[in-house]
């Protein structure tokens, strides 16, 4: 999502300019070299760490039966759209950052615009599905893994790429129109104020707004099943433990009171019963402080992704907001780039959280490294 890119160029200026318009002998034309390699070198070790960790992410869930479920096909889609940002936007995007212009035709910068708009905003509704997934587990657990299918989670993810692309195609139509000139720079025409609008608000501020609703009940939710106690009358007898969109379970103990023929309709003695009985108890106990531990470390690890989210594309699109309203406004080009970039960077967190705060990622990535070697 780039609107201006002549970061350096002014960078550049003022370097060489200090006190009454001398040149600084410190700033000579190889240390601006220097430093232009410098920012070339650091933004291409984000696009290649970026590259690497969605691919293994993405890997490391084909390659585990374990992980193939309706949830980590979401996390796995996430992981696919980050690597596309890699592959297709990030690339392009250090090249003009640090060149300062666009040499690529009006073609490429049609596609790499769209591409751009269309990848970042699917990863951002991507953490949507998968608080919304997750919200489902938690509050409706019973009813929900029944509907948690690979059907509705495709179907989830459809919905997803539809918007995104809505959001992408406006600007091509405007675009042609100047087909015809010399393109020196490749940014989205910010004199659309009604687009501007239309694009932040559906990228990021809805999403964001829907984010932090979900995830306030979501944790509302998890505290309620923390701490809440079994009824007197009545005696856990299974344990279902439901994948959520994190990783992690979420245990939903049934509880039914049983008739005689529940636990010895076969007739057995008065102490064995007693015995299983006690067992059971004790299992569906332990199972419980498991599920709960779990689901503390699900909410926390969701936490996480929220506030990375957040950190990472608020200055974004509060920048690109606050330059189409105040015509006044100035913001430093410099600076603008660097919360571009922030964005981009959601792309390489992402997956780091996933596979640090996850025990059945970690696990199935440790495997996966062993196998490799």
């Amino acid at each position: 999502m780039e609107l201006d890119n002549n970061s350096l160029d002014y960078f550049s200026s003022n370097l060489t300019e200090l006190g009454g318009g001398t040149a600084a002998p410190a700033w000579s034309e190889a240390s601006l070299l220097g430093l232009r390699v410098s920012v070339y070198v650091l933004l291409a070790v984000v696009t290649l760490a970026t590259m690497l960790s969605n691919a293994f992410v993405i890997a490391t869930i084909f390659m585990t039966r374990k992980l193939h479920t309706p949830a980590n096909f979401l996390i796995g889609s996430l992981a696919l759209t980050d690597l596309l940002v890699s592959i297709l936007v990030m690339p392009i995007s250090v090249v003009y950052t640090v060149s300062k212009t666009w040499s690529l035709g009006q073609v490429v910068c049609d596609v790499w615009l769209s591409s751009d708009i269309t990848f970042c905003t699917a990863s951002i509704l991507h953490l949507c599905v998968i608080a919304l997934d997750r919200y489902w587990a938690i509050t409706d657990a019973l009813e929900y893994s029944r509907r948690r299918t690979m059907r509705r989670a495709a179907a989830m993810v459809a919905v997803v790429w539809v918007i995104s692309i809505c959001i992408s195609i406006p600007p091509l139509f405007w675009r042609q129109a100047k087909a015809h000139e010399e393109l020196t720079e490749c940014v989205v025409n910010a004199d659309q104020i009604s687009y501007t609008l239309y694009s932040t608000f559906g990228a990021f501020y809805v999403p964001t707004l829907l984010l932090l609703i979900l995830y306030g009940r979501i944790y509302v939710a998890a505290r309620s099943r923390i701490f809440k106690t079994p009824s007197a009358g009545k005696r856990f007898t299974t344990a279902q433990l439901i994948q959520t969109s994190a990783g992690s379970s979420l245990c939903s103990l049934s509880s039914a009171s049983q008739h005689s023929g529940g636990v010895g309709g076969a007739g057995g003695s008065p102490l064995f019963i007693s015995s299983v009985k006690v067992k059971l108890a004790d299992s569906v106990l332990e199972r419980k402080r498991l599920c709960a531990a779990r689901e503390r470390k699900a909410t926390k690890t969701l936490g996480i992704i929220l506030g990375a989210f957040i950190v990472c594309w608020l200055p974004f699109f509060v920048g690109t907001l606050v330059m189409v309203i105040c015509k006044d406004c100035w913001f430093d080009p410099l600076l603008f780039d660097t919360f571009t970039w922030l964005g981009y960077l959601n792309s390489l967190i992402n997956p780091v959280i996933y596979t640090a705060f996850n025990d059945e990622f970690k696990q199935a990535f440790q495997k996966l490294v062993k196998l490799r070697r």
